[in-house]
């Protein structure tokens, strides 16, 4: 099992590195991005999900189930900014028959 200061060390490298990857991403790609990076948070999920199920004390018990709800919101936000990006592209002649 990881010690936890090797796993708290691995997950500022990770922090580093997505803030450093997702800063340099133009403006105008950045939604395209995490539209098509929502795999990624199923991953994530299911990662947060297995570590919850492997806890035996309280405490990783707790930090498990932040991870989950963390990781299910962001999920959920990515599929919800990608719906949203969809309809930005409805023609005219299809808003009018839906509304």
């Amino acid at each position: 099992m990881i010690d936890g200061v090797i796993a708290l060390y691995i997950f500022m490298l990770a922090a580093f590195t997505g803030y450093e990857v997702i800063s340099r991403v133009p403006v105008i790609l950045h939604t395209p991005l995490m539209s098509g990076s929502n795999f990624v948070h199923g991953i994530v999920l299911v990662g947060a999900m297995v570590t919850l199920g492997t806890a035996d004390n309280v405490p990783l018990r707790v930090i498990g189930f932040i991870g989950v709800v963390l990781a299910a919101g962001n999920a959920v936000g990515g599929y919800v900014v990608t719906e949203r990006m969809l309809r930005m592209f409805v023609s005219a002649g299809k808003k009018k028959a839906a509304g």
